[in-house]
């Protein structure tokens, strides 16, 4: 489905025509560059998309030590010559691929080329989106926090409050059956929230606010994306 890539700002309310206090997401969603067109004999059968970028990173210099090179992570030779392929100024940040071969037919999309640009004027309130974000980090974490588990006792002489108890018989199968419940790294992965309303746009300042909540951290990227239905 079509989207954009964005940057969630934070939380905030809105107050709908019914009066009603509506808890939304802001999302900032600069116009994003037409990186790349997937379609035609090299792509996949049936496989038609855009690819898109978000954001700027220190472009790539050819320079001699000492004569003030930038420092930190500088874009690659690659991403460098496939931006200026597209005739971009500056090498984006991120890079995410939105396909269109799944739209509706009664959906009239133009014919995009890269160096085109697409900002939040493709969505409209009221609309039904979905937002894919990576959830923040937790870390190592128990069965409790990661899973929701209840957890033993708090008295009765029980010493294992927290702990997951039992994790396989003993004689048959005499081993952990895969997919259970364990100790692990919680969080920082990827999730996608549907069924979410486009609340308002702010063309000007490039905002758009989606009604809930969406996952990610402050400053997390985010793919907006239409939805069917």
């Amino acid at each position: 489905m079509l989207g954009l890539i964005g940057r969630k700002v934070g939380m905030t309310q809105v107050f709908n025509d019914q009066g009603h206090q509506v808890p939304c997401t802001v999302v900032e969603a600069k116009p994003n560059p037409v990186v790349k067109v997937i379609a035609g004999e090299r792509a996949k059968p049936g496989y038609r998309a855009i690819e898109l970028g978000y954001g700027a990173q220190v472009s790539r210099r050819v320079s001699r030590k000492g004569e003030g090179s930038p420092r930190g992570r500088r874009a690659t030779l690659a991403e460098a010559k496939h931006a200026a392929k597209a005739g971009l100024d500056t090498v984006p940040r991120a890079l995410r691929a939105f396909r269109l071969d799944d739209m509706p037919a009664s959906a009239n999309l133009p014919e995009y080329k890269a160096g085109d640009a697409i900002d939040v004027s493709i969505f409209a309130p009221g609309e039904l989106v979905k937002v894919t974000g990576t959830s923040k980090g937790r870390g190592f974490q128990g069965v409790v926090k990661r899973h929701g588990i209840g957890g033993g006792p708090n008295t009765h002489g029980n010493t294992k409050h927290r702990r997951p108890g039992s994790v396989g018989a003993g004689t048959d199968p005499s081993r952990v059956i895969k997919g259970k419940r364990m100790p692990g790294h919680h969080g920082a992965a990827r999730h996608t929230q549907i069924n979410l309303r486009v609340e308002k746009i702010d063309a000007e300042r490039h905002l758009i606010y989606i009604r809930g909540a969406v996952a990610g951290p402050t400053n997390g990227l985010v793919l907006v994306r239409k939805q069917q239905g």
